[in-house]
């Protein structure tokens, strides 16, 4: 919403909610070691083609004439040290060294990106297990399978769902191993990271009713038709996405995969500790503690000896 405040267009900022949770590292690699090469390639792409379909059209059908001046970010991406105003960005891009620009990366990539997505992370491995093993395997291919009444549950389900894209791909893996369709997968993969009743609520606020209504109309429509190309692809190739889902790790040495594993736990120790005391402190903030004990001591009269003032 940054991005609207600082004077980008609806269709833009259309575009960016769509295409961004889709096309992150985090998530193509992920999709990559849980799924398969084509469900790797199919996703972002399809991403991408459905945010220009959704900015495009929120551009021709809910156009803003007032123009606003777009301010641009200028500040240092290494550590913050100027906001880019007072000081020359040419000059200032020249003040920090190759090493020091290169431990900001990692520190973003091993530090930042995985605080914000280790919980949701952790999360959709929990479900996809809970899925894998309490949900029998004949259940969606008999139920669901593939085709539109599929791909059309999945889009119920994935538009109020609250989920993010990368807790979102071990579900779609535990859901193909079940017998759902890679297509009726994608449409779960598209719908379910860049739709939600919060979002939602969100963009009525900020975009208005018309334009939250064509973002839901893009992303419905486009997620239904390349699921259905999706599908037609492995028929094509006969391709069993049941059988390729998370093959990639075959090529990984088993060493390496168990220091992998090793590394995430590692590294997901301190943003779920953070998460699990933040949420700590807001219930305890909100359940009431118990009364003060107000003690009421009776009033003591004075006891003052007796004055000695008789007659003498």
């Amino acid at each position: 919403m940054s991005l609207r405040k600082q004077g980008a267009n609806r269709g833009a900022t259309t575009a960016f909610l769509i295409s961004t949770p889709e096309s992150g590292v985090d998530s193509i690699s992920i999709t990559y070691a849980l799924l398969d090469p084509i469900m790797t390639v199919a996703r972002p792409v399809v991403a991408f083609v459905t945010a220009f379909v959704a900015g495009l059209s929120e551009n021709l059908f809910s156009y803003n004439k007032e123009g606003r001046e777009i301010i641009p970010d200028l500040r240092c991406p290494v550590d913050g040290c100027c906001d880019g105003v007072n000081c020359d960005p040419e000059q200032h891009s020249r003040h920090h060294t190759f090493y020091e620009k290169l431990r900001a990366g990692f520190g973003y990539a091993f530090k930042d990106l995985w605080n914000d997505i280790a919980a949701w992370f952790l999360f959709g491995l929990l479900l996809a297990g809970i899925i894998t093993v309490l949900i029998p395997d004949d259940v969606f291919s008999r139920y669901l399978g593939s085709g539109l009444p599929a791909m059309l549950l999945m889009l119920a389900v994935g538009i109020p769902l609250y989920i993010c894209a990368t807790a979102s791909t071990p579900i779609a893996a535990a859901l193909i191993l079940k017998g759902v369709s890679p297509g009726a997968a994608l449409v779960f993969l598209l719908a379910g990271p860049a739709t939600n009743l919060a979002s939602l609520t969100v963009l009525v606020g900020t975009l208005g009713k018309r334009a939250t209504a064509i973002y839901l109309s893009s992303i419905a429509v486009c997620s239904v038709i390349f699921g259905l190309l999706v599908d037609q692809i492995y028929g094509y190739w006969g391709v069993s996405a049941q059988a390729i889902v998370g093959q990639a790790s075959e090529v990984v040495p088993l060493w390496l995969q168990w220091a992998g594993a090793l590394v995430v736990v590692v590294l997901s120790i301190k943003p779920i500790y953070s998460l699990l005391s933040a949420r700590l402190k807001s219930l305890s903030k909100k359940i009431p503690g118990p009364p003060d004990a107000v003690t009421t001591q009776p009033k003591m009269e004075s006891l003052s000896p007796p004055s000695s003032c008789g007659p003498t």
